[in-house]
């Protein structure tokens, strides 16, 4: 029998600095989180190939 995944669901994030660069497009991951561990929003560096640099990428709805 297969593994339940349990407290685990689905997040977008998205790129802070990209709404006040004015260049088209965003930058947006999709990764999981365990929602009893991080009940708040999370906010990771990763890349952003728009504007060619690391930036902090906060969870949306």
């Amino acid at each position: 029998m297969a593994k339940s995944k349990g407290n685990r669901i689905q997040v977008i994030l998205e790129c802070t600095e990209h709404k006040t660069s004015g260049k088209p497009g965003t930058s947006r991951y999709i990764t999981t989180k365990n929602k009893k561990n991080t009940p708040d929003r999370m906010e990771i560096k990763k890349f952003n190939p728009i504007l060619k640099k690391m930036t902090v990428h906060k969870e949306i709805k």
